[in-house]
């Protein structure tokens, strides 16, 4: 069989908080994509309706539909997709399910990226399968594994976005963050511990690549990062940029621990990016060997901890210029 080369995808929640920078991504790709159509609700289509114009004239097409739809997902199916790629936030990731027996079902589809931005979910064999925060990723890979036959899968593992792990998470921020206009960092445990990131518009670069290497990334669980730096790395660098030292608030892991059940005993919804912050701070996206080269890309690719700093100070992802018309939302972990 010759090998793939996406020529019609179609995108799953890419006007959503890291879906547009992978749409973005893939409009911008060299060489250009053949053909890239966007799936949205009737709700999105109307709410970001001029973003959706600026990628129109960009090359990009609209399908506009509901995700629980049968009928509906079918239909886009059916127009000669080739290459799935998801990109739907925490709530939605059980809808995966749907979608990938679709593709299975479907006569076109033979490549399928579900959303996996974010943490490794089989990193570490004895505790990630315990996460609360993992079990519906981990529910689409055992689908994945057991019944899909034709559709080939790929999970693009970006680890933690920079651009959002600075800002605390409001109510608990003794898990870790920068405050900048009070100038003050609070480090997980003694600050000393690595964690692996990658800035948001990095996360588009790396879903390019992925499709630019088919038969490297088919099956796999592909570890890419912008970096790996201390949480007092960054403090370092944000001194650097602003001139002037911080008040820093360290906490323990237990401390961290404690917080994060008592989050989850309350069912407060932010419970989950205290346990993503908490796996971080742990060594929970350290690897061996990360797959950045496979796909061609090298650090001069990528964007640095120098240009994650200088970005934020100058506003971050909540300033990025596409993000004109697509409206605000509080900060979701993955």
């Amino acid at each position: 069989m010759a090998p793939l080369a996406p020529s019609k995808i179609l995108i799953f929640g890419g006007t959503g908080f890291i879906g547009q920078y992978i749409t973005t991504s893939l409009l911008r790709a060299k060489p250009p994509l053949q053909s890239l159509i966007l799936f949205t609700s009737p709700s999105s289509a109307q709410s970001k309706s001029a973003q959706l114009s600026k990628w129109k004239s960009e090359g990009l097409s609209v399908i506009v539909g509901d995700l629980t739809s049968e009928a509906d997902v079918t239909a886009a199916y059916n127009t000669g997709v080739d290459t799935v790629i998801s990109a739907v936030g925490r709530g939605g990731l059980q809808l995966q399910i749907e979608l990938l027996r679709l593709a299975e079902a479907s006569e076109s589809v033979k490549w399928f990226l579900p959303s996996e931005y974010g943490t490794d979910i089989e990193h570490n064999t004895d505790k990630s399968p315990h996460e609360k925060p993992h079990q519906f990723k981990l529910k689409v890979r055992k689908y994945i594994r057991e019944n899909l036959k034709k559709v080939k899968a790929t999970y693009v593992v970006t680890g933690p976005y920079f651009d959002g792990w600075l800002d605390p998470i409001p109510g608990a921020e003794k898990a870790g963050g920068f405050v900048v206009d009070k100038k003050v960092a609070y480090v997980p445990d003694d600050g000393e511990g690595k964690v692996g990131f990658c800035i948001m518009w990095d996360v588009g670069k790396f879903v390019v690549a992925t499709l630019q290497h088919p038969e490297e990334s088919f099956g796999k669980a592909l570890k890419v990062q912008s970096f790996v730096v201390s949480p007092n790395e960054v403090l370092a660098e944000y001194e650097k940029q602003t001139g002037s030292k911080w008040t820093v608030v360290k906490t323990p892991l237990d401390e961290i621990r404690t917080l994060e059940k008592k989050f989850w005993d309350e069912g407060n919804p932010r419970a989950t990016g205290i346990t993503l912050r908490r796996i971080w701070a742990e060594g929970g996206t350290l690897y061996e060997k990360n797959d950045n080269e496979l796909l061609g890309l090298k650090p001069e690719d990528l964007d640095t901890l120098e240009d994650g700093i200088k970005k934020a100070l100058a506003g971050g992802y909540k300033n990025d210029t596409f993000c004109s018309g697509m409206g605000g939302g509080e900060l979701t972990f993955t």
